[in-house]
């Protein structure tokens, strides 16, 4: 059985990650509550404190104070996993598997949301809503979340890596032609790569990684607090 390279890159990646939480965690421990943050834990407390304050808007404080630390991975995850071709490895959500994986666990979280705060009877009957006719669209719109979560993430890294392959290849074969002009006809150094593929990596890489991580996240916080009460947020 060969074990697909993305698997290497999942376990690289949760290793990274984990060793991030303790260090900056351990950090965090030891500091002065009345001090002002310095350093780089100052980027760590924004980042966690905005993520934070996105889900209490969406899901309410009670909720957020728990679900944050799992939207904070999923945020890294992603990002990480988007750009991490950069280095010459293979991006986890560039597979399908993974992103469906992430979709799965989102629509999970959203139905465990949705029989806590309306119960098994409304669960079912929102089914049948508003007419019974509906059952096999609203069947369908149910499970078309994960479909649609899942292959939003993994079109968009995957072409942007198509992408990035088509220029590395348009890039070579420019750089053969212009070194033929001076040497004949064959096979040289890409010495154009280096100053023109940068370009595309900061946007295929960098800002459409950051941007599908937006997405994916903002839907999953706002998917699941569409099913929370209001003076369930509130704290009524």
């Amino acid at each position: 059985m060969t074990i697909q390279k993305e698997v290497w890159v999942i376990l690289l990646l949760t290793i990274l990650i984990g060793i991030a939480f303790v260090r900056f965690g351990k950090k965090i421990d030891a500091m002065d509550p009345m001090a002002k943050p310095e350093g780089k834990i100052v980027p760590v407390l924004l980042g966690v404190s905005y993520v934070h304050n996105t889900v209490k808007e969406n899901c309410g404080e009670k909720v957020a104070d728990k679900f944050t630390p799992y939207v904070i991975v999923l945020w890294l995850f992603i990002f990480l996993s988007n750009i991490i071709s950069i280095f010459g490895l293979p991006s986890p959500t560039g597979t399908l598997s993974v992103t469906l994986t992430l979709s799965l666990v989102t629509w999970t979280l959203i139905q465990i949301t949705e029989f806590k705060y309306g119960g098994v009877k409304a669960y079912f009957h929102s089914f049948l809503e508003p007419i019974p006719v509906m059952l096999p669209m609203n069947i369908i719109g149910k499970f078309s979340m994960i479909i649609s979560l899942s292959f939003r993430l993994f079109g968009n890294i995957l072409c942007g890596g198509i992408l990035m392959s088509l220029i590395y290849s348009a890039i070579g074969l420019l750089s053969n032609k212009l070194i033929g002009l001076v040497a004949g006809p064959g096979t040289y150094f890409n010495f154009l790569a280096p100053v023109i593929a940068p370009v595309f990596h900061a946007y295929f890489d960098l800002f459409s990684g950051f941007i599908q991580t937006l997405v994916f996240t903002t839907l999953t916080v706002v998917l699941v607090g569409n099913d929370i009460p209001e003076e369930y947020k509130k704290g009524n």
